[in-house]
């Protein structure tokens, strides 16, 4: 079975950090474009940030205004999302996407997802 978990999620206070992990079993995602989303109650679901395949310059949505990294390791089929100077606004689940570099149409996969809590 194909699947991407997500892990890191939690409660935190306000200006506080957490790093998000998404690992890979059933296949290799080394070659595939990984990104991050989130969805609150009511809104849909919104891109965080992304990073291609080879690695190169990460995208981010403008609202991450550099609080948030996101990395990849190949050698461990493992994408990250570092999270700093949280707020209470980023309180979403958040889910990896793995997708193919040739488009969603030639594969895309979604986790379950992992809740992210700030307090104020």
């Amino acid at each position: 079975q194909v699947q991407l978990v997500e892990s890191g999620g939690g409660l935190v206070q306000a200006g506080g950090s957490l790093r998000l992990s998404c690992a890979a079993s059933g296949r290799t995602f080394s070659s595939w474009d990984r990104n991050w989303y989130r969805q609150v109650p009511g809104k849909e679901r919104e891109f965080v940030a992304g990073i291609s395949w080879s690695g190169g310059v990460p995208y981010y949505q403008d609202f991450v205004k550099g609080r948030f990294t996101i990395s990849r390791d190949n050698a461990k089929d493992t994408v990250y999302l570092q999270m700093n100077s949280l707020k209470p606004e980023d309180t979403a689940i958040y889910y990896c996407n793995a997708r193919n570099r040739a488009g969603s149409s030639f594969g895309d996969y979604w986790g379950q997802g992992t809740q992210v809590t700030v307090s104020s």
